[in-house]
């Protein structure tokens, strides 16, 4: 098993995302340009509308095109979103006053209360913990 970077970025143009679709919640139809991508492989890929997230994908079939040379289309698995929506918000450290503005993504379906769950969710893979309703940096 590989792991291949297609995350969205200027300093690899060779190694391209072209499309990555839902075909069901789950389940990606994913082009790309690059890469010698096989079954049992993992994708890394931009979710859309995003700077900084990403999600993994673990590539089931693939079908390398003879052309243009180097395009292949694959079939993968990964998170199970019916309706993807990214947020931005901030935290305040309350021991140091340190801010964090970070994005997140949720379900859009689940509501509101899964909004404050996947913000606390994220928070918490940057670094940071919450006790008792305050928020606290990876330095405090």
């Amino acid at each position: 098993m590989v792991e291949h970077d297609f995350r969205y970025s200027l300093l690899t143009p060779q190694h391209t995302l072209i499309e990555c679709r839902a075909l069901t919640p789950g389940r990606y139809q994913v082009t790309g340009n690059g890469g010698a991508i096989h079954a049992g492989d993992v994708l890394l890929v931009t979710l859309k509308g995003s700077r900084e997230l990403f999600m993994r994908l673990a590539v089931d079939k693939v079908r390398h095109l003879i052309n243009p040379v180097g395009r292949w289309t694959a079939v993968a698995n990964g998170p199970a979103f019916k309706e993807l929506a990214i947020h931005n918000w901030s935290v305040n450290c309350d021991a140091c006053g340190n801010s964090l503005a970070f994005e997140f993504a949720v379900d859009a379906t689940l509501g509101e209360a899964a909004k404050g769950a996947a913000a606390e969710a994220r928070i918490a893979e940057l670094g940071w913990r919450e006790e008792g309703g305050k928020h606290f940096c990876p330095r405090c």
